[in-house]
């Protein structure tokens, strides 16, 4: 479907992509995780066609230039800056960049209100969107990208400073377009986000990518160990035979297997007041890949 090969992009003498090359399957959803200024966006502007790389090329669909109208017609760009006119309503934004993509009469009446429902804001329809919640506009950003139902969708950091509410109606809205079979190239620095939505996903700092796999791979090959940490009831008889650290009824556990160890633990008569399990996941490949948290 996508076809990325060699991407290098710089600004003024910064590097700020460096030789990346991917393919997204088609119906894939697929994410680009990593901080704040690690090149994701630079990435999927090169991809669409907004920005031309300094060398290398995108391929979609086999033989189409991003640059060419009638490939980015099938692509829908939701950015991570706000692309809504603040002086309209809900439904002439919608209605606005519905005729931009070439829609009009009952089709544009019946995507409007597909859009609006799907967005949460059919009551809010006719109100100036300058009046919207934070997470309002979000949405409304989010289905202004969907609303001539293009083949692939580009969400950049869709879910940026929105509330509880909002982000899970996005989600539950990106999960419903990769069940109707849609492209999606998703960039995050949220590693929950990766984690509940994607296929597979490329971790990128700068500018490069660090590794490529689905989730469950990455964390296996990246992750490191589990942590079993709990208290006992009582003291074990003997502790050697307790794997890990036992000081009193204190027990702290490190394991490729948190589930099957804590089993063999309760096999052995141990009889735990508390437990807990912290399981490896994106934020302990991050920190293994690159020795620093998304977040910094």
């Amino acid at each position: 479907m996508i076809r990325v090969e060699n991407l290098r992009k710089s600004f003024n003498g910064t590097v700020a992509v460096d030789g990346i090359s991917l393919e997204v399957n088609a119906s894939e959803t697929f994410g680009l995780l990593g901080p704040n200024g690690a090149g994701k966006t630079t990435t999927v502007n090169m991809i669409i066609g907004l920005l031309k790389p300094d060398s290398g090329k995108v391929v979609i669909n086999g033989t189409g230039d991003p640059t060419n109208p009638q490939i980015r017609l099938d692509i829908g760009n939701c950015p991570q800056s706000l692309s809504i006119y603040e002086d309209m309503s809900a439904e002439e934004n919608l209605r606005f960049f519905g005729k931009m993509y070439g829609l009009k009469g009952m089709e544009l009446s019946k995507k409007v209100d597909w859009a609006l429902e799907f967005a949460g804001l059919t009551d809010r329809r006719s109100d100036l969107s300058r009046d919207y919640s934070g997470g309002m506009k979000r949405r409304l950003n989010l289905v202004a990208a969907m609303i001539h139902d293009p083949t692939v969708l580009i969400l950049d950091e869709p879910t940026v400073g929105v509330d509880p509410q909002s982000r899970n109606l996005i989600f539950e809205g990106i999960e419903a377009m990769k069940r109707e079979g849609k492209t999606v190239i998703y960039t995050t620095h949220y590693m929950e986000e990766a984690e509940r939505l994607c296929d597979r996903v490329a971790i990128i700092d700068h500018g490069v990518i660090l590794d490529l796999d689905t989730v469950e791979s990455l964390i296996e090959k990246h992750g490191g160990v589990s942590v079993i940490e709990g208290d006992l009831i009582s003291p074990p008889d003997n502790p050697e035979t307790v794997p890990g650290m036992v000081e009193g009824t204190k027990v702290r556990i490190e394991t490729d297997r948190p589930m099957e160890e804590f089993a063999a633990l309760s096999g052995k008569g141990l009889k735990f007041s508390s437990v807990r399990i912290d399981k490896a996941d994106l934020e302990a490949v991050f920190l293994n890949l690159t020795g620093r948290r998304l977040r910094d």
